[in-house]
């Protein structure tokens, strides 16, 4: 408590209130709800892997976590919403892939990845699979580039729309391969998927999730996957780099962020708790059966990727031509 004398009332009171405005988070953090902010629709990956996470976390901190879902111009509008949060702790960011894939395909886009957002941890990772249509005649990897190499421009493949992390994918794989091939976008990975499986399109890359019961079946032909290494649900089916591609990666990732200057004691915290979810063996099977793989790194690691992110998906757009709109 400060001391004052009369005459200097005013001047301690607005010295109080500087001191409490830079003073650090409340030891009680947190005191009431937090809203963690998912930029798609509900049912979608992004939401499925916040749904998982969110009742566990709320039992670690102590209050609620409310998922808050605000799709839009390709998860740009529940970034946006996120990044002007007030920096409390209470609104969080389900991120995801497009954080940094935005950047390399629009002029305008309404956040920084970098300077906007506080990283807290990459939560879950998830692969795709490069496939092609039975008619395709092809069994390899390396069959298909030598194939599509011999017919530049004339083989089609499809994805959930421009710009999505399928897209991305396969415009990642023609790069480094040197093919030339028609991109076909869909509005989702269910129609693509259904004129994949008529035919209509030759080849795409599908996650784990939705290609796998057609690859089974039959109807689908795996290639490789597209992560670094294999995955146990698909131990059979060799990687991407293994198949003729040294050095390709492509994984989709969601993770948890927190507005910039949010304080660092908080970001701390919800980091710990985050680690201490998705270690868990149980939180760790749930997402196996989906081929999905828990990560849970520290703030700094995180902040090193989205960077690394950023010049990767930067220099796949400028080698495919694809122009910011």
């Amino acid at each position: 408590m400060l001391n004052c004398v009369t005459p200097l009332r005013i001047f301690c009171a607005v010295l109080f209130i500087a001191a409490a405005a830079d003073a650090p988070a409340q030891p009680g953090y947190p005191a009431r709800p937090v809203r963690l902010i998912v930029p798609s629709s509900a049912g979608g990956g992004t939401d499925i892997v916040a749904r998982i996470i969110a009742p566990e976390l709320s039992k670690r901190l102590g209050q609620q976590v409310v998922i808050e879902n605000r799709p839009g111009a390709g998860t740009m509008i529940g970034i946006e919403i996120a990044a002007k949060s007030p920096p409390d702790g209470y609104s969080l960011l389900m991120g995801l892939s497009t954080l940094a894939i935005n950047s390399a395909l629009y002029k305008k886009v309404p956040y920084d990845p970098v300077r906007d957002f506080a990283p807290i941890t990459v939560a879950v990772t998830s692969a795709s699979i490069l496939v092609v249509h039975p008619s395709l005649p092809v069994k390899t990897l390396k069959e298909l580039i030598a194939f599509a190499r011999a017919r530049p421009g004339q083989l089609n493949y499809a994805s959930a729309g421009n710009g999505t992390y399928p897209h991305m994918t396969y415009e990642l794989f023609l790069s480094m391969a040197k093919l030339k091939m028609v991109h076909i976008p869909y509005k989702g990975t269910a129609p693509a998927m259904i004129d994949m499986l008529a035919g209509q399109v030759a080849t795409m890359a599908a996650t784990v999730l939705t290609g796998l019961p057609h690859i089974r079946a039959g109807r689908l032909r795996a290639l490789g996957i597209t992560s670094a290494k294999r995955s146990d649900v698909v131990p059979d089916i060799p990687t991407v780099a293994e198949g003729g591609l040294p050095g390709y990666e492509s994984v989709q990732w969601y993770a948890v962020l927190a507005p910039a200057k949010t304080p660092t004691e908080i970001v701390a915290r919800l980091n710990a708790e985050l680690v201490h979810v998705l270690r868990s063996p149980e939180i760790k099977k749930r997402f196996a059966a989906d081929a999905a793989e828990t990560v849970g790194n520290t703030p700094e690691q995180f902040a090193r990727h989205i960077r690394s992110e950023l010049d990767k998906w930067a220099k796949v757009a400028r080698d495919a031509g694809l122009r910011p709109e």
